[in-house]
């Protein structure tokens, strides 16, 4: 067994890299072929076959657990973790936030390689923009196509529920990072990242703002490193700089909406024909968010009253009443 391909699969294990990890070890298998060891080989083989079957139920189970050893089991009151089913194609996104998205992606899948040229993959993103945009689905999105978890840290929980020991938690969050590779979504940003020089961001919210900046600039795991907040006139300036990319969110255009009304309808007839122009019309100011549930209960309606078609009438209503 060739020293190179057994550093290698090392490697591969410790950060994560399940693609370069397979890889790795079929070329040991064949190896071992080659040397005449056709029975070492085909168990090889075997083993590799079942662990890529279990790999591929575990990656998109979202009911599977995240097991965490001691003592990181204290983790478990801070955040909450699971592993996401969605990826990129699941949203509706304009093709700049898609290039942008794509390339973290694809720097994430082919870090090695940056890192054979003394460069580093992207991965510490600032969510920015109104609720129900689609600030957390990028997160559990991002999750997904890495096959990693995601660990949701609710800052204005830990804020509130461990008041005098929030430094030391998100210390424990940040010590996480290395060992549990993940996306970790830092949500509610605003509730420490406001700025410093305010009077009422005195004490505990500017201490654990201070350790938020040193922590992320002191980061070197493998991990995804997400913020996300509403309220981005809000954040203090020397955050911006912390970060890889900063991603603004508006609420969606007339373009944006008839390409989620199109995704959410394609499975169903409507009673009568459907102009998407009026319906996205009808939508503008809305959210992602809204527009999902107002479509999903036209689609629970449909099914409850036991028609064969989406009604038009009920589902202009319905995205109607999201906006008052």
């Amino acid at each position: 067994m060739a020293a190179e391909q057994i550093k290698s699969l090392i490697k591969s294990f410790g950060e994560d890299d399940e693609e370069r990890f397979f890889s790795s070890a079929i070329q040991i298998a064949a190896a071992e072929a080659r040397k005449g060891h056709v029975n070492i080989a085909q168990e090889l083989k075997a083993l590799i076959d079942k662990a890529k079957q279990n790999r591929s139920h575990h990656a998109f189970d979202k009911s599977a657990t995240v097991h965490l050893s001691q003592p990181k089991r204290e983790l478990l009151e801070l955040i909450d973790i699971f592993q996401p089913q969605s990826t990129l194609k699941d949203m509706v996104l304009d093709l700049e936030l898609k290039q942008t998205l794509d390339q973290l992606i694809n720097e994430q899948k082919k870090a090695e390689i940056l890192r054979q040229y003394n460069l580093s993959p992207q991965r510490k993103l600032l969510l920015m923009g109104p609720p129900g945009c689609g600030k957390t689905m990028t997160a559990e999105a991002i999750a997904g196509e890495l096959g990693i978890p995601i660990f949701i840290v609710r800052l204005d929980g830990i804020m509130s529920k461990f008041m005098g020991e929030s430094i030391v938690k998100l210390r424990l969050i940040f010590d996480s990072m290395v060992n549990q590779r993940a996306v970790y979504l830092f949500d509610e940003f605003d509730s420490i990242g406001s700025h410093r020089h305010l009077g009422q961001d005195v004490g505990e919210v500017k201490r654990v703002l201070n350790s938020f900046l040193i922590n992320i600039e002191k980061d070197n795991s493998n991990s995804i490193i997400i913020a996300a907040t509403n309220l981005p006139e809000s954040l203090d300036k020397a955050l911006f700089r912390r970060f890889d990319e900063i991603i603004t969110y508006p609420r969606p255009d007339k373009k944006g909406i008839k390409k989620i009304l199109k995704k959410l309808t394609q499975n169903y007839h409507f009673d009568q024909e459907v102009n998407l122009e009026t319906l996205a019309d009808a939508s503008l100011g809305l959210n992602y968010s809204d527009i999902v549930k107002a479509t999903e209960e036209a689609i629970k309606y449909m099914i409850l009253s036991s028609e064969n078609s989406l009604s038009l009438e009920v589902l202009t209503k319905t995205l109607h009443k999201k906006k008052i």
